[in-house]
């Protein structure tokens, strides 16, 4: 845009406000507007919402795209890797099924939300709103209540220390133990705990599987959104 040198700095200063409102208007939603990514499901792009050091809880807001303060984490538990979601998927009946087929319960429906997934990493990331790319190996078969809500698990593409990882099977098992723990846990709250567990994780499953709940999602995500 171009600011004349005979404008006023009241001028300059309404139209600088006017371009920065139409690139912020511009910026692609995380979820609508950024791919899964053209190597999906065996590479997907992540947006992370959560970091480790984080001691409350973000999560995208589906109206506006900005990242958004869910609420205070209650107890001490922090997500022991970065946490996000793959844009352009749904977990809704396609991923219910997945996960009612390989349970055998009945009347499971989807969150309703994209897929999470937990990127393992050792390079530390401080914060959130990014995006990265990762390499699936796995997931935890979560419900929360009649929900399906499954957390995958991949690798940062190029890791050092992670990035030749294919299958979960292959990742510490007092790491994946955190996950477990932390998904398990998260939505506590004190004082509640003989109310029954919020969450559940019935069993953890291969790459394979979790390529195609990512496969799953992105059709749901076709068919609601197209």
């Amino acid at each position: 845009m171009h600011l004349g040198r005979d404008r006023s700095l009241e001028g300059r200063e309404r139209d600088l406000l006017r371009c920065t409102t139409t690139l912020h208007r511009l910026q692609s939603h995380p979820w609508h507007g950024i791919s899964a990514g053209d190597k999906a499901p065996d590479v997907v792009n992540v947006f992370v919402e959560l970091v480790p050091t984080d001691l409350v809880k973000y999560e995208v807001d589906k109206e506006s795209g900005h990242l958004k303060l869910d609420r205070p984490l209650q107890f001490s538990s922090q997500c022991p890797s970065p946490y996000g979601f793959i844009p352009r998927t749904w977990c809704k009946e396609r991923v219910a099924a997945m996960a009612a087929a390989a349970t055998g319960r009945q009347g499971v429906a989807g969150d309703g939300d994209p897929i999470d997934i937990c990127v393992l990493t050792e390079r530390p990331i401080n914060h959130g709103s990014i995006i990265l790319r990762a390499r699936p190996i796995g997931g935890l078969r979560l419900f929360d209540r009649h929900e399906a809500d499954d957390k995958l698990i991949g690798v940062l593409v190029n890791d050092p220390a992670y990035g030749a990882y294919t299958e979960l099977s292959q990742v510490p098992r007092p790491l994946v133990d955190r996950l477990r723990h932390y998904f398990l846990t998260y939505k506590q709250l004190p004082g509640a705990s003989g109310a029954g567990a919020v969450c559940e994780i019935t069993d953890e499953y291969d790459a394979a599987t979790a390529r195609q709940v990512i496969r799953s999602a992105m059709e749901d995500y076709g068919a609601g959104f197209a």
